[in-house]
């Protein structure tokens, strides 16, 4: 199957900034889309950006001009520059991929979160 690991979140204040990353790994044939989605205490998930295989990126309005998706395909990695953080962007950070396997079945998969806080 496939593993998605996520690393780079962290407590950082008001203005800062962070660089979210997640590698896949696993019985890996290619990767689809590849994308961020986060989700607050007592909030449901929500999108924050996604890429496609041909590095169309889409971001969710919140995020927009404050944020900037990218992918390495070599390394089957996906990353997530965040810039003049906010206290709202407060959440734990998802990273999702489509993967087809190399058995050509394709599923969607998940990493297991990383926490972002924005506070003073």
């Amino acid at each position: 199957q496939v593993q998605l690991v996520e690393s780079g979140g962290g407590l950082v204040q008001p203005g800062g900034s962070l660089r979210l990353s997640c590698a896949a790994s696993g019985s890996i044939f290619s990767i689809n889309a590849m994308g961020w989605y986060r989700q607050a205490p007592g909030k449901q998930r929500e999108l924050v950006a996604t890429i496609s295989s041909g590095i169309r990126t889409n971001y969710a309005a919140s995020v927009k001009g404050r944020c900037t998706i990218s992918r390495d395909n070599a390394k089957n990695t996906v990353y997530l520059q965040m810039n003049s953080l906010k206290p709202e962007d407060t959440a734990v950070y998802y990273c999702n991929a489509a993967t087809v396997l190399t058995s050509g079945k394709v599923i969607n998969s998940w990493g297991q979160g990383t926490q972002v806080t924005v506070s003073s």
